[in-house]
């Protein structure tokens, strides 16, 4: 599984970032965490808002700061 991060590096891209990291810890899978912080990259995926969290090349969660429990249940 590989999930990205994208955002320009704000404070809420970091929380994002962590969170994420957190939710796996909980549920213990294994996964790649990619920041992307490439503008033309992150257009790519049609994300208008950051920061946004990517599964498997799938926007799952865009504009806002997942809690690790949400987080938890779009990785399930």
């Amino acid at each position: 599984m590989v999930i990205k991060i994208l955002g320009g590096g704000c404070k809420n891209c970091k929380v994002l970032y962590e969170n994420t990291q957190k939710a796996l810890e909980e549920l213990g899978v294994e996964a790649t965490i990619e920041k992307v912080e490439d503008f033309k990259e992150i257009m790519k995926y049609g994300v208008m808002k950051t920061p946004a969290l990517v599964v498997d090349e799938k926007v799952k969660i865009s504009g806002r700061v997942a809690k690790p429990e949400e987080i938890k249940k779009v990785i399930q």
